[in-house]
């Protein structure tokens, strides 16, 4: 029998190990995780009966594999959840679904509700074409921003970064507005030092363009066949954020035979004529060397490559030393009530904004996005009737000042934050949590222009497939991920080594513009 080692209990890893043990009965299937959390960024991180979401996760996905993938795990709620019922809003719902006030394997319909914040006021996000939109912006403002429209229509920029990527779709003025900022808070750099492949990843086909479009489908209630991802209004999210789903895929991959062992943190590969051999973990009883036939990396690939103790030249090591990544700490607050103003025709647990999370374009502060997990599920908060469970999003990197703060320091910093724009007042928060994760985001700088020699470099061995965001050094949302994973699978049951679709996950333009 076979042996696959799966580094990695995150969604690439555990769609892979399922998709594997489904596929190939001649196979044993070992899931190896750094940390005492499944689901890697897509965890439910648990706090005196409050629930946060790393990074704020919507299920939705082109791919109606992925859909029904997740579906057949956690079916589709057939009752009206806690908020729903309270303020009589109505969903489409799941005929002979659960119930979730009763039932918790349950997958609920949320209203996508995701806003800007600038110069306290809201707008769209994306940006809309709105009358609010307009008397938020000014009329002289809004002119400035048509007409710079109008010119990237004409004159394109050569799209050798981001900041001329966002030009050519959305003008000069809503960039220095709407994307400048935030995306410098993102990744500590101005994004004309970025490649243009982060944007390509991220915001695939919306532009202004598709905005007029979906405006016009709205107001004259036609239906599109395309649906760009960002343009979404409703999505799936799991009652107890999305790590109880993979918490779920964890249970399935078990019961169908998979090991999975925690706090199991690969720190060398041994390799041996262009194939992997075998890993030694740092495990809580010392290091454990485990052996295998087929490697399924997840991992980070500045480490994956670090670890391997031969077969690597300078260069390829240089390159993977260089790759960058920026790293992500969330602050979650639990307040009284929050100050901004409920002035959308949405109903919502104590009036509160009906945002899922707010983009902050404020240059003054540095928080860069607000999660509201009342928004996302009314069960991940405790009291959701009585009380506001917020998550304050920064970026920093590993080891600045900002990440080494305290627990206390940092929030502390967040209150002071979020007092000065006017979100909460004095004397509301009950209290607080902060969480740090490392490597959340791999960017698209320094060493990345050398990334197709590391790719053909991982490529060479035989027995190993590289999956997920960080396995392929890519921004991938998590439906991405679990494809890369599944597609693995497959390519290893099929006896294949082509790993041409594993890479090409999002990056196919047909993937990105159609349902």
């Amino acid at each position: 029998m076979k042996k696959a080692v799966i580094i990695g209990a995150g969604p690439a890893g555990l769609a892979a190990a399922i998709e594997l043990l489904e596929k190939d009965k001649d196979i044993s299937v070992t899931v190896l995780e750094g940390s005492d959390r499944i689901g890697g960024i897509s965890q439910t991180v648990r706090y005196r009966g409050n629930r946060m979401d790393i990074g704020g996760h919507r299920f939705f996905s082109k791919s109606d594999e992925v859909m029904d993938w997740w579906k057949n795990l956690m079916p589709v709620q057939g009752k009206p959840s806690f908020d729903d019922r309270i303020l009589g809003r109505s969903k489409p719902l799941s005929e002979g679904g659960p119930d979730p006030d009763t039932e918790d394997n349950v997958m609920l319909i949320r209203e996508r509700v995701s806003r800007i914040y600038y110069d306290k006021k809201f707008f769209d996000y994306p940006v809309s074409l709105k009358p609010d939109t307009i008397k938020n912006m000014g009329l002289i403002t809004t002119f400035k921003a048509g007409m710079s429209y109008l010119k990237s229509c004409v004159f394109k920029k050569p799209e050798t970064n981001l900041e001329n990527f966002y030009i050519n779709r959305f003008g000069k003025v809503l960039y220095s507005m709407f994307f400048e900022g935030y995306t410098e808070k993102l990744w500590g750099r101005h994004p004309r030092e970025i490649s243009a492949e982060w944007g390509a990843q991220r915001v695939k086909g919306l532009s202004i363009t598709a905005v007029v479009k979906d405006m016009f489908r709205k107001l004259f209630h036609i239906k599109s066949a395309k649906v760009e991802t960002s343009l979404i209004e409703q999505f799936w999210y799991p009652k107890y954020g999305p790590g109880q789903l993979w918490e779920l895929a964890a249970d399935k991959a078990k019961a169908a035979g998979a090991e999975i062992l925690m706090n199991y943190k690969v720190k060398q590969i041994l390799t041996e004529k262009g194939s992997i051999k075998a890993v030694i973990c740092d495990t809580p009883n010392g290091d454990r060397l485990i052996a295998g036939d087929v490697f399924i990396s997840s991992m980070p690939i500045k480490d994956l490559v670090a670890a391997m103790d031969g077969d690597v030249s300078p260069k390829i090591r240089k390159i993977a030393d260089g790759l960058p990544y920026r790293d992500f700490v969330t602050v979650g607050l639990l307040v009284d009530r929050l100050e901004l103003k409920n002035k959308t025709s949405m109903k919502t647990l104590g009036n509160i904004v009906p945002d899922c999370w707010i983009y902050v374009q404020d240059k003054g502060v540095k928080l860069g996005r607000i999660q509201i997990f009342n928004n996302w599920s009314p069960y991940l908060v405790k009291d959701a009737e009585k009380t506001v469970w917020i998550g304050l999003e920064y970026f920093c990197s590993e080891g600045d000042e900002f990440w080494n703060m305290s627990d206390k320091e940092c929030a502390k910093f967040a209150v002071r934050e979020l007092r000065r724009m006017g979100v909460i007042s004095k004397g509301v928060v009950r209290d607080y949590h902060r969480e740090r994760v490392k490597k959340a985001y791999p960017a698209y700088f320094d060493t990345y222009k050398h990334f197709d020699k590391l790719q053909s470099f991982l490529d060479s061995f035989d027995n190993l497939y590289c999956i997920g965001r960080n396995g392929q050094h890519r921004y991938n949302n998590m439906d991405h991920s679990m494809l890369t994973g599944i597609y693995a699978a497959r390519a290893i049951a099929e006896g294949s080594t082509d790993r041409a679709s594993i890479w090409n996950v999002n990056t196919e333009k047909e993937y990105h513009e159609k349902k």
